[in-house]
């Protein structure tokens, strides 16, 4: 008979708590949320290319679609392009040089893009742009080239960037794992006024996010480390409606296959986050490589109405979706 009462008291708090889990992290009931997504321009206006097969090693500038604008990533006109046309923030990657500067570009080596070869840091700052960064672009399978020529000198400094877009958001991305890029940048960071700091992202290795973080505790930063301390407690405890320390004023990016699983997805899960502030960034696939929204049809797989940010190469046609040109 005792017996009987726990297994009726256990069913009962297991259906209340279900109840609980449900009401607390059902949309139903949330706060409406209005106006459009954030929009995230991956390094700027870019040519686009095939994700089929594609490895670490690939070289995406001998595989790109036909060119259907004329801007190369990277480059300040790229990122003129994508705030122009409705961009809120540009991603772009930096790279350390000869002279202790950063070079803002993708790959390890210029071996793939341009008419040089080895590292970036064997190069001044001078020394690379010099090169032509246009050089190996082709859609063709190398029967034609129709960027070779036209990226001689477009290759801009960390610090031209900066000076440029003085009132833009920015997400920039240190492409290693050294802690001495985290100090680094963080130095170059500290120049600027506190405004134009708060304006500013920074993700990329664990070691250099650490390190910039240490030097600069109010910058908001992501790395696989701190995505993974924000969002595994939150998943074990944020049915409760609990936001993890490790998640506030920081930047998150979710690839949209995890997306559906987090408490409260998405409009409560947004809320918890922006309360906290907090930045979500949906991006497309596993988050096994850097895919985006890039077509109109993508946006279908996301849900209804959604209102966080979003991942993508093609902001010249996502962007117009949502009437999102600014007004200069």
């Amino acid at each position: 008979m005792k017996f009987k009462k726990i297994l009726k008291w256990s069913g009962i708090i297991i259906v209340l708590l279900v109840i609980f889990m449900y009401l607390n992290n059902t949309t139903l009931f949330t706060k409406e949320r209005n106006g459009d997504p954030l929009l995230l321009a991956h390094r700027g206006l870019s040519q686009t290319f095939s994700m089929e097969g594609i490895k670490g090693d690939t070289c995406t500038a001998e595989r790109i679609y036909e060119p259907e604008h004329p801007f190369l990533e990277n480059t300040i006109s790229s990122m003129e392009a994508a705030f122009d046309v409705g961009g809120d923030i540009v991603e772009f990657d930096i790279r350390p040089t000869k002279d202790d500067q950063f070079a803002v570009f993708h790959d390890w080596t210029l071996d793939c893009r341009t008419n040089a070869t080895g590292e970036p840091k064997a190069y001044t700052m001078d020394e690379l742009k010099k090169i032509d960064i246009g050089y190996g672009y082709t859609a063709d399978d190398g029967r034609t080239y129709p960027f070779r020529g036209k990226g001689v000198g477009l290759m801009p400094s960390l610090s031209e960037v900066l000076s440029h877009f003085p009132d833009e958001s920015l997400l920039i991305h240190i492409k290693s794992n050294d802690p001495k890029e985290g100090v680094q940048l963080a130095h170059l960071l500290s120049k600027l006024s506190g405004e134009q700091q708060s304006q500013i992202a920074v993700y990329g290795g664990d070691e250099p996010i650490a390190a910039l973080k240490e030097q600069l505790p109010d910058t908001r930063v992501m790395s696989k480390a701190t995505l993974k301390s924000c969002l595994i407690p939150y998943i074990a405890l944020g049915w409760t409606g609990h936001v993890p320390e490790a998640c506030h004023e920081t930047q998150i990016h979710i690839p949209e296959k995890i997306a559906p699983w987090l408490w409260g997805w998405p409009d409560k899960f947004l809320n918890r986050l922006e309360a906290v502030d907090t930045r979500v960034i949906v991006v497309a696939g596993d988050g096994s490589w850097s895919e985006g929204f890039d077509a109109v049809e993508d946006l279908e797989r996301l849900p209804k109405d959604y209102s966080g940010g979003i991942w993508t190469n093609r902001i010249d046609k996502i962007a117009p979706v949502f009437h999102h040109k600014k007004s200069k």
